[in-house]
């Protein structure tokens, strides 16, 4: 008898099924995908095709691997919209009351995976500040310096310049202000500065259709695209306190303050604050119907001359000063001089 053959079954195996094996094949713009991705890497970036390939692999009887492959997947990444915003400053920005142009700086990063420009706003009206500081403009780093520099660093326009940041990049942005006099020491304020989407904002999730970087959608993360963050001003400043003292030591071993008797005159000055006082001077002018002791001057126990010359002291125009320099909070100092009764 002869044996019929079935062409087709060449063209078309039997499958052993025991020896059939499935595998993914994946392409996308970015090259083939490994296994595993790493936890740090970075977001695939919007507007990216990811190509999807399934095969299937068989073992005919005679061991030969056939291969075939299914139809390809393609999608489209849409634009995730996240944004960061945090101070960069090492903590409060120590100032002054009055104090002008004074300066704090933040940090804004697309936290998205698409190019994106970010609206910036700046509040000085925060709950819970003891005063607040009134924004005068905000500015880009534009150097990239970090240092807020008028002649170099843009003023920042909403709508004109908005900072286009591509995905998972950042930039610096200052906030100028000017200060309220009359603050008391340590008072301490805020300056909110908010960063938006130019592309939209929403709860997690919201849609903007077709607005995507690459053609895609847009879609809100769990930032919302809309952050803000808090840099802080804190008032440093000091006053001082002058108590004024005498002792009198008269020529027979009395305290009477006669004529011939000396009067020895004690100045006590305490500075208080967080703050320092510049060029700070003690003087005392000195009074009628006395007479000043010459070389009689004495800083917190150490002699002082009479002449203008190195050291802090000076008797001129019938009038003793101390000249002491820079003074922090919490110091004090005692100047002495003697004066003789007419």
């Amino acid at each position: 008898m002869t044996k019929r053959t079935f062409p087709e079954r060449a063209q078309r195996p039997t499958i052993n099924w025991p020896s059939v094996r499935i595998g993914l094949l994946a392409t996308s713009g970015l090259g083939l995908l490994g296994a595993a991705v790493p936890a740090s890497a970075e977001l695939t970036r919007a507007g990216v095709v990811i190509n999807n390939t399934a095969t299937a692999s068989f073992d005919d009887p005679t061991g030969t691997t056939t291969t075939v492959q299914s139809n390809t997947v393609s999608l489209r990444v849409d634009e995730l919209l996240d944004v960061a915003v945090a101070s960069a400053n090492a903590g409060d920005v120590a100032t002054r009351p009055g104090a002008q142009a004074e300066v704090l700086t933040y940090r804004v990063t697309n936290a998205g995976n698409g190019e994106e420009n970010f609206r910036l706003t700046a509040n000085g009206a925060v709950g819970g500040n003891a005063f607040t500081p009134v924004v005068v403009r905000i500015a880009i780093d534009s150097d990239g310096d970090g240092l807020y520099d008028p002649a170099k660093d843009a003023a920042y326009v909403p709508g004109t310049n908005d900072p286009l940041l591509a995905p998972e990049s950042a930039v610096t942005v200052f906030v100028i202000a000017n200060l309220p006099t009359g603050l008391n020491d340590a008072a301490r304020a805020a300056i909110s500065l908010q960063a938006q989407a130019v592309t939209g904002t929403g709860p997690a999730g919201t849609s903007f259709a077709g607005r995507g970087t690459g053609g895609g959608d847009a879609i809100t993360g769990a930032t919302t695209a809309d952050r803000a963050a808090s840099g802080y001003f804190r008032i440093s400043a000091a006053s001082v306190d002058v108590v004024k003292s005498a002792t009198v030591a008269d020529q027979y071993g009395g305290t009477a303050p006669i004529p011939g008797a000396t009067i020895t005159y004690k100045l006590v000055a305490r500075t208080t604050g967080s703050g320092s006082l510049t060029n700070l001077r003690l003087g005392d002018v000195i009074p009628d119907g006395t007479s000043y002791l010459a070389e009689s001057l004495d800083l917190d126990g150490a002699k002082l001359t009479d002449a203008v010359d190195g050291d802090a002291g000076s008797f001129a125009a019938n009038k003793v000063s101390a000249a002491l320099g820079t003074v922090p909070g919490g110091a004090q100092h005692v100047l002495t001089f003697k004066v003789k009764i007419n």
